[in-house]
């Protein structure tokens, strides 16, 4: 069963906030009272009676000490930057499984945490960003690719493993080969939109594709992995809740934020695999 965290921290801030704002309504005015009349009725007051009748109710104690924390953890995980780790090899060599990446979850519109609803527009999604989004079949699990098809886009992809944007030919450089699943693998450099980065085509496999094309949808978005023959991406969904012609689609309102950097590594967290720094930098 997946955990809901952002509305667990909705709930944790507002009973927090609640508990502050009974104390200073309610509570702390009777614990001033009840001081300000032993005062008036000891001659010579006793330090650990004021203490006591000062003393907070721990329920309110604890809650007064989260609330500052989690308030401020809540404004900075749903309007400014919110941490993730790579769960698969869908995006290498771009990223590897177990790097702890940060996304800017204002890039795209500032939007209500739970709700998602977008209250500020700031900007769209642009060809070649690597993107977070909530899996248009189960919302609950948050994927990563990149960004390759616009509204409007017509993307093509061969059976030669050739990407296709608007009928033009996307450019690729081979830059080198590493070993493959199923035999070897070649690095091309791929430039989208303004980005220019790194993808990895296996070239031993068993299946060979057929030419598809998709046409993007308005307030749509076709994804797709860097790790191109280990991608479940826009290319591979199948739901048939979903209208055929949105079937493989990111909706807007499904979007979560753009990956920008690298912050940390750890791809077995384990006492006898330490995290490390070596591939902390931006994101291409």
């Amino acid at each position: 069963m997946s955990i809901n965290f952002p509305l667990l921290l909705v709930i944790a801030v507002a009973v927090c906030g609640f508990l502050a704002l009974l104390d200073l309504v309610f509570f702390a005015p009777r614990r001033r009272a009840a001081i300000a009349n032993y005062q008036g009725r000891a001659g010579e007051p006793d330090q650990s009676t004021l203490d006591a009748l000062n003393k907070e109710p721990v329920l309110i104690e604890y809650g007064k000490s989260f609330f500052p924390v989690l308030a401020i953890v809540l404004v900075l995980r749903s309007f400014l930057v919110e941490p993730f780790q790579i769960p698969s090899g869908s995006m290498i060599p771009t990223l590897e499984v177990g790097d702890f990446i940060l996304v800017n979850k204002f890039a795209y519109g500032i939007r209500l945490p739970v709700v998602d609803t977008k209250i500020i527009e700031v900007s769209d999604p642009k060809r070649g960003d690597v993107m977070v989004f909530r899996y248009p079949s189960d919302p609950n699990i948050n994927y990563i690719k990149r960004v390759v098809g616009l509204p409007g886009d017509v993307i093509r992809y061969s059976s030669d493993k050739r990407l296709t944007v608007n009928g033009e030919l996307v450019a690729e450089t081979l830059v080198g080969e590493e070993p493959g699943s199923l035999g070897s693998a070649k690095l091309y450099k791929e430039r989208l939109g303004d980005v220019e980065h790194l993808i990895r085509k296996e070239m031993g496999r068993y299946r060979v594709e057929p030419d598809r094309e998709w046409t993007v949808p308005a307030g749509h978005y076709f994804m797709m992995g860097d790790n191109r023959d280990n991608s479940n991406d826009s290319r591979y969904w199948q739901d048939a809740a979903i209208p055929a012609n949105l079937v493989g689609m990111v909706p807007d309102r499904n979007i979560v934020g753009k990956a920008f950097a690298v912050w940390m590594s750890w791809p077995d967290p384990k006492f006898s695999n330490l995290p490390h720094f070596s591939r902390v930098g931006l994101i291409h």
